[in-house]
């Protein structure tokens, strides 16, 4: 049996011309949210909860939880955490609640929560997320790219192009729409040095500025772990 179709949504906002049919769906934005909550998750973080507003996330700060706070690549005022992978990493999130807000990833979660089921992929879980899909015979695939305020990003559409790359791999796809076969093209053309690749994207030029360059170096790394996170009412958890 094979995934009958599989779709890559460029943006959130369009992510409603893709939901009608109940899909399985892929969170993803590279740089640096799902590979945040992919690192908390596999350090041990009890969950994730993701939040679209900072007052929110304030609210949360109030009440004592840990909280990471986002905006433009920078960490917000008046929180401790971003949306570094590097600050989720340790002993200090085993077993806690994080709750976490974002330029864009926490707003691509939100866009999708109705979903059948959402996990969170980035490089750093490829493996795992496509043997996740792969047990999926009966309902569309869509891998939706947070990209950068609603609009497209190139690192988010490679990841989704080696998604693709990986199914048809292991022939497990009956259907790969045009916008699939377009990441799928793209991510074979970036793939033997994504990092180099990457180096004239706009948002790799924003995070040059941030000097973050080990971030994104991790970041575009593949398959440094194993691990599964899964959006749930209560938050991103571990599939076990």
């Amino acid at each position: 049996m094979k995934i009958p179709r599989v779709h890559v949504c460029y943006s959130p906002e369009l992510f409603s011309a893709y939901a009608e049919n109940e899909p399985v769906v892929v969170v993803i934005d590279v740089l640096r949210a799902t590979t945040a909550i992919c690192t908390a998750i596999d350090s041990g973080a009890e969950r994730v909860i993701p939040v679209v507003n900072v007052k929110v996330a304030k609210d949360y700060l109030d009440k004592g939880y840990i909280v990471a706070a986002e905006r433009g690549g920078n960490i917000v005022d008046g929180f401790e955490y971003g949306n570094s992978p590097a600050a989720f990493r340790g002993d200090h999130v085993k077993g806690k609640t994080i709750v976490l807000t974002t330029s864009n990833g926490t707003y691509a979660i939100a866009a999708a929560q109705n979903a059948h089921k959402v996990a969170i992929g980035a490089f750093v879980n490829l493996q795992s997320i496509v043997n996740w899909l792969c047990s999926f015979q009966d309902r569309e695939v869509v891998l939706l790219c947070a990209g950068w305020k609603r609009k497209f990003n190139m690192e988010d559409t490679l990841f989704a192009g080696a998604v693709v790359e990986k199914l048809k791999e292991m022939d497990k796809v009956k259907e790969l729409t045009d916008s699939g076969i377009a990441a799928l093209h793209l991510y074979r053309l970036a793939r033997e040095d994504l990092f180099g690749f990457l180096e004239d994207s706009s948002h790799r030029r924003r995070l040059r500025k941030l000097d973050i360059t080990e971030d994104v170096k991790f970041c575009l790394s593949l398959n440094e772990m194993d691990v599964l996170p899964i959006l749930t009412p209560d938050g991103v958890i571990k599939q076990q």
